[in-house]
């Protein structure tokens, strides 16, 4: 088998792990995978505007599980990695050496926060090549601050994403994408018709349908009690990505980016 057919295996096993074993992560593997993980990344200027926080003590991760919405997956795996976008690191080095001080703005976040999402998503692959499961936490971005205060951050630096790494203890199935079609666009971004919509997000909406609904009968309830019908009512629906949290959340992200001096 080619370097590409390997490759193209290990991505189309990837899976979303939340059950793990009791079972711990050799020791020198996981700074082996991540260093192995920044060399394999793009970094905007080569800056590495990035830090990679490890948690694996049984009472820090327990104050995680409280941060990340008590889910079980953050207290069973053996470890749980804070992908920060930095520029507290640069901006002392740059005093260091008489520089003018820069990087302390929205253009330097939004490089350091994309910049750690590409080392985020270099490590998790990694960790799968070698066997290992892994579940991205988007909980990192409703308690950036909280995490933030939690983890020390300094002004400069907050929480983009989090991993939670260890040995899987289940095999779900693969969770279905939408067709190339979709978001492939070719020369110039081409607006879907209607019954494109119709078409391309038909076997999604039967199928996560299908997936919410097996989930016992208190999530047949939660539909029937908010009177939803089908997937798309339920992503913005008030058990899902409820629009009115999310405000309050974008509200609460910029005051937060302010407050860290990412906007002047």
């Amino acid at each position: 088998m080619t370097k590409a057919e390997h490759f193209a295996e290990l991505m189309q096993a990837h899976r979303s792990i939340r059950n793990y074993l009791d079972r711990p992560i050799e020791p020198g593997l996981v700074n082996d995978v991540l260093h192995q993980a920044l060399a394999g990344s793009s970094s905007s200027g080569n800056l590495n505007l990035v830090s990679v926080i490890k948690t694996q003590d049984p009472a820090r991760k327990a104050k995680l599980y409280e941060l990340h919405g008590n889910q079980p997956m953050v207290l069973q795996a053996p470890l749980v990695l804070t992908f920060c976008a930095d520029t507290f690191r640069t901006r002392e080095w740059l005093a260091l050496r008489q520089a003018r001080p820069g990087f302390a703005d929205f253009v330097s976040w939004h490089t350091a926060a994309f910049d750690a999402m590409i080392l985020s998503q270099t490590a998790a692959l990694a960790f799968e090549s070698h066997g290992l499961g892994i579940c991205y936490m988007g909980t990192t971005l409703f308690s950036m601050r909280a995490i933030a205060d939690y983890l020390e951050m300094p002004a400069n630096v907050l929480p983009v994403t989090s991993l939670v790494v260890g040995w899987p203890a289940e095999a779900p199935a693969q969770r279905d994408r939408l067709p190339a079609e979709a978001w492939i666009h070719e020369e110039r971004y081409q607006r879907p018709t209607p019954a494109e919509i119709e078409t391309r997000f038909g076997e999604r909406e039967r199928r996560g349908r299908e997936r919410y609904l097996s989930m016992g009968p208190e999530m047949e309830a939660l539909w029937a009690q908010h009177g939803i019908e089908s997937l798309a009512q339920y992503y913005t629906s008030k058990i899902k990505y409820d629009p009115d949290l999310f405000a309050g959340f974008s509200e609460d992200i910029h005051a937060l980016l302010r407050e860290r001096a990412f906007l002047s």
